[in-house]
């Protein structure tokens, strides 16, 4: 229903909708927007990842000095190969718990994001701040989960699911 002003009478004008009422469409678009996520990911960024730098300060000074040689040359197999290993390692720590705290360790080691400073924690987000592979798949997770090899322009991620909002 719309209401259309006319001085100091309201006229009323019915609107159809075929499928969803209106209300109910809105309110489940704004619980939809409003779930938020807490993630944290390891991310591998290889040759032809959109930026070449890491953001990992201690692989720059140590393993990578120009930050950015060893990116440049790692092949996407390449990375996808060195993040199955990061995550078998991972998966073969023990329990969920457990797993987590491993992830954390290897996300400061590994991770080209700046986020490695701490364990890969991206914070909370909601829908449409991540880019899309990331975000679907991060919402399918349940919070404890760690995702598979996750492709984005950014480079090769694995993804494990910390909390949500309702």
């Amino acid at each position: 229903v719309s209401t259309q002003s006319t001085g100091t009478q309201t006229a009323y004008k019915k609107e159809t909708h075929t499928h969803i009422h209106p209300y109910t469409k809105r309110e489940r678009e704004k619980q939809t927007m409003s779930a938020k996520v807490r993630a944290s990911h390891i991310l591998i960024k290889h040759q032809t990842s959109r930026s070449l730098y890491t953001r990992n300060t201690s692989k720059q000074t140590k393993s990578d000095p120009d930050g950015g040689k060893a990116i440049r040359s790692r092949t996407k197999q390449q990375a996808i190969e060195a993040l199955t290993n990061i995550r078998n390692e991972i998966i073969n720590a023990g329990d969920s718990n457990k797993q987590f705290e491993k992830f954390q360790d290897l996300a400061e080691l590994h991770s080209d994001c700046g986020s490695y400073q701490s364990g890969g924690d991206l914070g909370w987000f909601g829908r449409g701040e991540m880019m899309k592979p990331f975000e679907d798949t991060t919402y399918a997770l349940k919070v404890g989960e760690m995702s598979g090899i996750v492709e984005t322009d950014s480079g090769v991620h694995i993804i494990f699911r910390t909390d949500m909002t309702d």
